[in-house]
């Protein structure tokens, strides 16, 4: 089984989907999905001294600007191992630039967390939580000597259309 082609569609939409996390939050581990096995790979770990802030992974059967599964950064009470698939729900987006290309990133919600899943968009949550996504990402290539850009962030609306956007790259692109 590939963990990026082969979830069931019905599983993967705009506004509800299963995302597989690839980082645990709080982790310096960088992995990346392998993309011939599915299999997640380490990359990296991070040269900075900092750590991902919210649970990291991808929602499969889609195909970003990078051409890699749209990202996701999963807000969570609790840490959530790699390869775990969680069903979870969009509340905003993070627009952000890597190696010149767009990076986006969805910021969802676990459906089955009590402490999170009351949230329908980013604008309900502590403004901190964003400032500490920002800077992580704005700081964590720093001493690879890589530049990153975080533009800003967008509501659930914009995270649906991205996604939706994501869906249909993905489709073009592997489902001729």
């Amino acid at each position: 089984m590939n963990i990026w082609h082969d979830i069931n569609a019905d599983r993967i939409k705009s506004d509800d989907f299963v995302c597989v996390i690839e980082i645990s939050k709080g982790s310096k581990k960088k992995y990346e999905l392998d993309k011939e096995t599915g299999l997640i790979m380490l990359d990296r770990i991070l040269h900075s001294a900092v750590h991902y802030p919210a649970n990291y992974g991808f929602i499969p059967r889609t195909y970003g600007d990078d051409k890699d599964p749209l990202d996701v950064l999963l807000l969570c009470s609790e840490i959530i191992e790699p390869l775990t698939l969680v069903e979870a729900y969009p509340i905003g987006v993070m627009y952000m630039v890597d190696g010149g290309e767009n990076d986006e990133k969805i910021i969802a919600i676990p459906k089955n967390d009590p402490v999170y899943n009351s949230y329908k968009d980013m604008s309900e949550l502590p403004k901190h939580i964003f400032d500490e996504i920002k800077h992580f990402f704005v700081t964590y290539k720093d001493l690879e000597n890589k530049k990153t850009i975080v533009e800003k962030f967008g509501d659930s609306k914009e995270a649906k259309k991205v996604i939706e956007d994501c869906i249909k790259n993905y489709n073009e692109t592997f489902n001729k």
